[in-house]
């Protein structure tokens, strides 16, 4: 199963972009999604942005990873 985090573009070179990814910011590459724009959404997975989904989409994913993230903290502190 592949699985891939929602991330914002918050600067865009050639062939790679710096993207937040719930807070936290890293260099992912953008070969497959060249026409993707500052400010918009993209699924990353593997270091790669895969595809460019609508914000609300990307926001419901985030909730969802926050959850799962919170839930795996919460079980490893008992």
């Amino acid at each position: 199963m592949c699985v891939g985090v929602p991330a914002k573009v918050v600067k865009k070179m050639e062939y790679s972009a710096v993207v937040d990814v719930m807070g936290s910011e890293t260099t992912i590459g953008i070969i497959f999604v060249p026409e993707v724009n500052l400010g918009e959404y993209v699924i990353v997975h593997a270091g790669q942005a895969m595809s460019i989904v609508n914000e609300e989409y990307a926001r419901q994913s985030m909730v969802e990873w926050r959850k799962l993230i919170n839930a795996r903290n919460s079980a490893s502190v008992q």
